[in-house]
């Protein structure tokens, strides 16, 4: 939907091959205002501009910039605009297992619905911004696990589960391997967790760890790498995307220009005579 002053757009990712949906909202709205409803998932929202008010649990709380809110699943709520130029904001609705899974609490309870973390706030906007322009599935399981967790061990009742992995190191090299060896299909985290006897959120700890970097950054970088090869052949960018595992050029670009701070393009015409 969209007007002059206000639209929506609606993503749908999906955790790893087969894995969970993730939908992914992102919105603007200067009238609207919502009928009481409710969500099987959780609703965690970043306010990314104006204010707005939510009605929940009988009472009203409001949001600014910066803010984050999250509903329980199951919980009515109603929303609007609390200014004139109304308010604009980032919306991801996971199934409640994803905030429990780096815990021991089976569903994460919020004694506050508005939460005050910048650095948390910041991070769960970029994710969303990324997966909404382009939803991997590789990518979402990264990231959106590992910020939940954050997100249920920060400000929840939720305790923090043992993230410690014997051997860390050696998990981070084996899960690299496979993800390099099924460059074009990569396994869902979920599936390699569990042929290592681990969750996924240990997965990703012990390969953070060992890596420097969550697993679809480090794939990112690793087709970008066999991308250079190909178009210093002489291949344009466009047919290079498919053959790395890139979902189209624009997917190649982005990192590409993360990588490197060029176009595949440009490197193209760089280093061919």
């Amino acid at each position: 939907m969209r007007s002059a002053r206000e639209e929506t757009h609606w993503t749908r990712a999906t955790l790893g091959r087969d894995g969970h949906p993730l939908d992914l909202l992102t919105a603007r709205f200067e009238n609207h205002r919502y009928a009481p409803h409710a969500h099987d998932e959780y609703t965690v929202g970043v306010c990314v501009g104006g204010a707005e008010f939510i009605d929940y649990r009988g009472g009203r709380i409001h949001t600014g910039p910066g803010s984050i809110v999250v509903l329980a699943p199951g919980e009515a709520h109603t929303g609007g605009p609390a200014v004139p130029d109304g308010y604009a904001y980032r919306a991801l609705y996971p199934h409640p297992a994803l905030l429990a899974e780096g815990t021991r609490t089976a569903v994460p309870h919020f004694r506050d619905p508005v939460i005050d973390d910048p650095e948390l706030a910041a991070a769960l906007r970029a994710a969303h911004t990324d997966l909404s322009a382009c939803p991997d599935p590789l990518e979402a399981e990264s990231r959106i696990p590992w910020l939940l967790t954050a997100l249920a061990c920060r400000h929840s009742t939720a305790r923090p589960a043992d993230d410690k992995v014997p051997g860390a190191d050696t998990v981070a090299r084996t899960v690299r391997d496979r993800l390099a060896d099924e460059l074009l299909t990569p396994p869902s985290l979920a599936d390699l967790a569990a042929d290592l006897g681990l969750s996924r959120y240990q997965l990703l700890r012990a390969f953070r760890t060992t890596m420097g970097m969550p697993p679809y950054a480090w794939l990112a970088q690793h087709r970008v790498n066999r991308a250079r090869a190909l178009l210093e052949r002489g291949l344009r960018p466009a047919e290079v995307a498919s053959l790395v595992g890139f979902a189209d050029q624009a997917h190649l670009t982005r990192w590409f220009r993360r990588v490197l701070g060029v176009t595949p393009a440009a490197y193209r015409a760089s280093v061919r005579p």
